[in-house]
């Protein structure tokens, strides 16, 4: 039977992260050019967030590249994570806790390896939703197709009949292209707005159809 589905980002929906300059400290710190971080370490990000590296070798990696030793990779890494995680959306994070049981709920992030043990252990959004598809957990990452039709297979629901929010409008548009319909995050108020609507409207594809 068909069901209505929301399923959301994390990072700048779920969570608020705004930047909080740490990168740049950490060059000041080295006495490094603007930008040498995020060129030295452009691959790592990458292979972190579709699971391709582990933390470890992540570490390992910030100390050979950067020249950190191992409490300054601690620290460098605390600093990470800190901008990562953010601070918890409470207003939509609530609304959201109150749709559990009138639609399918899940979560589609662009993450990095050990993302979830931290927001997990800090949010528990494992009990927000019903499941959560990570990047680094999946090997794929937004806007690829592959990544929304897992989200959808996961839920057992049609594209057409889920919505997705993304702070980003390029995996928005990407998950319209799969057959989602689609909403841009900006504040909360437009957000769940748009979420009422579309619970109001309910399940577009037809009774009986086949799931992904």
């Amino acid at each position: 039977m068909s069901e209505t589905c929301v399923i959301l980002d994390i990072g700048g929906v779920l969570e608020v992260t705004p930047q909080t300059g740490w990168i740049q400290r950490w060059e000041e710190q080295m006495k490094l050019p603007a930008g040498s971080v995020h060129e030295r370490m452009h691959d790592v990000w990458h292979a972190g967030s579709i699971g391709s590296i582990s933390e470890r070798e992540v570490h390992e990696q910030v100390a050979a590249r950067l020249g950190l030793d191992e409490p300054q990779v601690s620290a460098f890494m605390t600093d990470l994570w800190a901008e990562y995680l953010g601070m918890p959306n409470g207003d939509l994070i609530s609304y959201v806790r109150e749709l559990r049981g009138r639609c399918r709920l899940g979560i589609l992030s662009n993450s990095f390896v050990g993302a979830r043990a931290r927001e997990t252990s800090l949010y528990h959004f494992d009990d927000l939703v019903e499941q959560i598809v990570y990047s680094h957990e999946i090997g794929i990452a937004k806007p690829d197709p592959r990544a929304f039709e897992a989200a959808c297979a996961g839920l057992d629901v049609l594209p057409e009949d889920c919505l997705f929010i993304d702070d980003v409008a390029v995996n928005v548009e990407a998950a319209e292209a799969v057959g989602m319909q689609g909403h841009r995050f900006e504040d909360n108020t437009r957000t769940i707005d748009r979420i009422a609507a579309h619970l109001a409207a309910g399940p577009r594809a037809p009774q009986g159809a086949s799931p992904l």
